[in-house]
């Protein structure tokens, strides 16, 4: 199995499902854990140098920390509704309190923060919505975390790709510290399923293929993405959903795409596609 992928488990003893660090990663930057939670049970989160969003993927919750409390937020069941999330950015050094409502599947995103930004409730109408692409290459974007928000290094978004389209394509990369061309960031990708025993296909490679790894994704497995391009596919009979968080030293999200694929953004590709 590639050690890019880290494999979804049931709740472990501390409630949760994927544990991603920059240890396990071999990278600077990125955390990311999710939580399974039933209704009424609940987790603290140590204070830390990190900053953190919270994305509350499927479920209803209370958020306290040292400085905020955020009663009964959450309004969709399941990412597949399609609705718009709530989230919670959180300041370092805040000790984090989550009370379940319902069942809930939180998303936990962390990267080292510099206490720049208060803690703040970032409700559905905070979020934008955007498709991008065309044909067999749209999805549709909810940008929860942007980098026109205000934070120190995360950024975090939500994509929704249909049965039978491609995603995060034509094929990009951000691996270089190299502006105004391109960002280096961390990238991890939570991967959800309708129906949930479907699987999808994600790619990670380089330019010189010392890195190529093409992985079979099934629901709530992540996949890391440390450098090179990073396309998925999705399946016919299964809709996808992912979750985002990409960090690095700037917190820019400046790409570049892979020249041969480059062709998929053009105007004859969209006009062909424009009534798919």
């Amino acid at each position: 199995m590639s050690k890019l992928l880290s494999k979804y488990h049931k709740p472990d003893q501390n409630k949760r499902t994927q544990h991603i660090s920059p240890e396990i990663a071999n990278w600077g930057y990125v955390h990311f854990d999710v939580y399974e939670l039933d209704e009424g049970e609940s987790i603290t989160l140590a204070a830390s140098e990190n900053e953190t969003c919270l994305v509350l993927v499927a479920g209803k919750a209370t958020v306290s920390t040292t400085q905020q409390r955020f009663e009964q937020i959450g309004d969709r069941m399941s990412p597949f509704e399609r609705k718009k999330p709530y989230a919670v950015y959180i300041a370092p050094h805040e000790v984090i309190e989550i009370i379940a409502q319902t069942h809930l599947e939180l998303a936990v995103c962390q990267a080292k923060g510099k206490g720049n930004y208060p803690t703040r409730l970032i409700t559905p109408q905070d979020i934008g919505a955007e498709q991008r692409g065309n044909g067999n290459n749209r999805r549709y974007v909810h940008n929860i975390l942007p980098d026109h928000q205000p934070a120190d290094s995360l950024l975090v978004v939500e994509v929704y790709t249909d049965e039978g389209c491609t995603s995060s394509y034509p094929s990009h990369k951000h691996d270089t510290d190299n502006e105004p061309q391109e960002t280096y960031l961390e990238e991890t990708y939570y991967h959800r399923l309708n129906p949930p025993q479907g699987f999808c296909l994600q790619r990670v490679y380089t330019d010189d293929r010392l890195l190529d790894e093409t992985m079979a994704v099934y629901n709530k497995d992540v996949v890391m993405v440390p450098k090179g391009y990073h396309p998925v596919a999705t399946i016919a009979g299964y809709d996808s959903y992912y979750l985002n968080v990409m960090a690095g030293p700037t917190r820019k999200w400046l790409f570049t795409w892979e020249a041969d694929h480059q062709w998929v953004n053009s105007d004859t590709y969209a006009e062909k596609h424009s009534k798919s």
